[in-house]
């Protein structure tokens, strides 16, 4: 069968064989990175000849799996479940058995005879009858049990009973809110160590509600391997269900009152010294604090160890709620002990079985109590936030560390041998490749969720609105094989309607809004989606801006967070006065002649964005200075009806800066600037709260914004790591395309 069938078997395991670029030019899938893909995907193929007998494998194995491992029940919707039996079997009859999450279990017993038939096969000489038994009854929202037995034979699925919409409550009561952006590890006061935690992030969190505001952001705060100079890139963490202790504020602990030795080690001579240089550097130094906390934190855990039995009740209690608290902490400590990340660890450590004798019982408890206290300080900064009607926003990343504690336990739902990036498009040519491993949707689907749904749950029981980065992925990845270059990649598919009611049901659970990142060339099934399912979307000036439209402001929707940049843009001073184009050239993602374009398309969108606000009476065109810019800008995304408005509180004093320049590692210190100011002196600069004041005003009222009646549908021109979609919806088998 040659390619054909290849490109058929690679449709049967949800790999698309091509896709539209940001240019919308037709690619297609070469052979080579459709068959490592398959390959990843457990496909049995290793060269073009075994096309045909892996064809024959994969439809048997379909058609021979009676029930497919997930199901979705929307409310008072119809549940179809998906059954394939053999035809001399029609004569049978079916139970099906819904256990409750809560404990009640029903029964439906039904001849298949009466089940509705959709489709027939015959299959290596055997004919075989797909079936869909229909769920009318109503499940309470849940993950539920189901399993069918026909004549002997048994399977069990997950049936997701959940609400077809996200929460969407405001808070408060507050239909028009702000809030303000700052990563963690950049916020710094005065007593700091040259690095936020989170008694700094408290108190962010009341100054921000005094002003007048309704919601922090930061970004991811996960765990990172520091023992084996782990990547300090929120975007890179070592796991999505643990946390970082880089954040503690050790001063908080119960122990610390009662430790003499943690005490001393904060208040020598040398280490006062250590902590006064940490303040006064530039750059977050992570190995230098990590260094001195580590110290006091092994003081700290030790205490508590040898403290008797007042509250290691409350530590078992800790460890009943999260059961792999244990087993990440002997994974670190075996981490230490090796001295290299898991992939070079002997076996059977390698493979997940640690034992004993394989790490010091120290540091396990040291990790153990660290984790532990995160947990503390989360709950309190949790209650810090709703007693100020607060809203803490949360990001969840797309990937995690192939060196982490996540691969290594779960490796069985990730797809090791690629990883996850995007084609190439107009800022980078040569596409890329993000390097962490995807999730498998198909051993996602076998496991039930069960790790995507842990580390949602570990993030809602503390953040009421939770970002989800790369949004897409819901729908599909693109999957760069190992040993092929970003440019060779292939988009996999997802079951996106079993991911949209996982999220739509914890949203509702933890009362919790969901926000997207759907920035840059997204297909629009993608935002289709996100608007059926309540899903928030993103709106970034710096991407809706352009002179083709008038005005040249998209209209903005009443289900968006609104910005004038992420953390991956430049701050808006810098994106004003050219210095981001200056900064591609010195880095050479630019030529002069590039550059000399880029200024010229910047000058123009500058003209028009300043003649839009002068028309709204909020910018004199006497002065164009990026405050005085901002500030009307802020005025026209307050008065818009966005439910959530959000400031990189950097962009209030003309930080200039970038906390990260996509494409870089060496070449720019990604992740470690510090805010230019102290929290005591940037909350009492008069530019800060003069701006916090307009966009006050703002919120309050309704003003004009771009009209929907005069804006035109120009497509955003810059693609953000993602490729466009030619829109087909692909055949995987038999299984219902909605759901993919």
């Amino acid at each position: 069968m040659g390619k054909d069938g290849l490109r058929e078997l690679a449709r049967y395991y949800g790999i698309q064989t091509e896709y539209r670029d940001v240019k919308d030019r037709r690619c297609s899938a070469t052979p080579e990175a459709l068959l490592r893909a398959l390959q990843i995907l457990g496909a049995p193929i290793e060269r073009l000849d075994d096309v045909v007998g892996a064809l024959r494998t994969r439809r048997q194995e379909r058609w021979r799996t009676m029930l497919e491992p997930v199901a979705v029940k929307w409310d008072d919707r119809p549940c179809r479940v998906r059954i394939r039996v053999p035809e001399r079997l029609e004569t049978a009859t079916a139970v099906f058995r819904v256990e409750l999450e809560e404990g009640e279990t029903w029964e439906s017993v039904h001849p298949l005879l009466d089940v509705a038939t959709v489709r027939r096969c015959r299959v290596e000489g055997e004919d075989y009858l797909a079936k869909d038994w229909v769920i009318a009854r109503q499940l309470p929202w849940g993950y539920h049990r189901l399993t069918l037995e026909i004549e002997g034979h048994r399977e069990q699925g997950l049936v997701i009973a959940a609400p077809p919409v996200a929460y969407a409550e405001p808070p408060g009561g507050q239909e028009r809110f702000w809030g303000v952006f700052v990563p963690l590890y950049a916020l710094h006061r005065d007593s700091s160590w040259g690095a936020g935690d989170f008694s700094d992030l408290e108190v962010l969190m009341r100054w921000v509600a005094e002003q007048g505001g309704s919601l922090v952001a930061t970004l991811p705060l996960l765990s990172t391997l520091w023992e084996l100079e782990g990547d300090p890139s929120p975007y890179a963490p070592a796991s999505r269900l643990f946390w970082n202790e880089f954040y503690l504020d050790v001063t908080r602990t119960a122990e610390y009152a009662v430790c003499a030795e943690a005490r001393s080690i904060l208040e020598g001579t040398d280490l006062t010294k250590g902590q006064q240089a940490l303040r006064q550097a530039r750059l977050v130094d992570y190995t230098g604090q990590m260094r001195i906390k580590r110290r006091v934190l092994e003081a700290l855990a030790q205490r508590f160890y040898e403290g008797g039995d007042a509250r290691r009740g409350e530590l078992e209690q800790y460890c009943r709620e999260c059961p792999d608290a244990e087993d990440f902490a002997r994974f670190r400590a075996v981490g230490e002990r090796q001295g290299h990340f898991w992939p070079q660890w002997p076996e059977p450590l390698r493979s997940g079985e640690i034992g004993p004798d394989d790490y010091d019982e120290g540091v396990y408890r040291y990790h153990l109590y660290t984790q532990w206290q995160i947990q503390q300080q989360l709950r309190a900064m949790t209650d810090t936030a709703r007693e100020s009607q607060l809203l803490w926003y949360l990001d969840f990343p797309l990937g995690v560390n192939n060196d982490g504690y996540d691969v290594w336990r779960r490796r069985d739902v990730f797809a090791r041998g690629a990883s996850g990036g995007a084609p190439p498009d107009a800022f980078f040519t040569k596409g890329q490749n993000w390097g962490f491993p995807p999730l498998d949707p198909h051993a996602l689907r076998r496991d039930g969720y069960r790790y995507l749904i842990s580390a949602l749950e570990r993030h809602l029981a503390y953040s009421s609105v939770l970002r989800l980065d790369h949004v897409m992925a819901l729908h599909r990845l693109y999957w760069v094989p190992e040993g092929l270059p970003a440019s060779e990649g292939v988009y996999v598919r997802y079951p996106r309607e079993e991911l949209f009611a996982m999220l739509t049901l914890e949203s509702h659970r933890h009362k919790a809004w969901i926000i997207g990142e759907n920035l840059g060339t997204v297909p629009e099934v993608v935002n289709k989606a996100m608007e059926e399912h309540g899903v928030g979307d993103m709106y970034v000036v710096q991407y809706e801006l352009t002179p083709k439209r008038r005005p040249p402001l998209r209209p903005i929707s009443n289900r968006c967070v609104v910005s004038m940049n992420t953390h991956d843009m430049p701050p808006f001073a810098a994106y004003w006065t050219g210095l981001d184009i200056d900064d591609r050239l010195d880095l050479e993602l630019l030529d002069e002649s590039e550059a000399s374009v880029a200024r010229d398309e910047q000058t123009e969108l500058r003209r028009v964005l300043a003649a839009y606000l002068n028309e709204q009476g909020l910018l004199s065109q006497r002065n164009l200075e990026p405050e005085a810019v901002l500030e009307a800008c802020l005025a026209i995304l307050g008065s818009s009806e966005a439910p959530m408005v959000l400031v990189n509180l950097e962009d209030l004093w003309q930080e200039t800066l970038p906390q990260n320049t996509p494409g870089t590692r060496a070449e720019r210190p990604n992740w470690r600037r510090k805010a230019r100011y102290s929290f005591e002196t940037f909350c009492k600069l008069p530019s800060v709260l003069r701006m916090l004041d307009t966009l006050n005003q703002a919120r309050a009222r309704k003003v004009a914004g771009p009209s929907p009646d005069i804006a035109t549908p120009d497509a955003v021109e810059r693609d953000d790591a993602m490729g466009a979609d030619s829109e087909k919806v692909w055949e995987i088998g038999d299984v219902d395309e909605r759901n993919w």
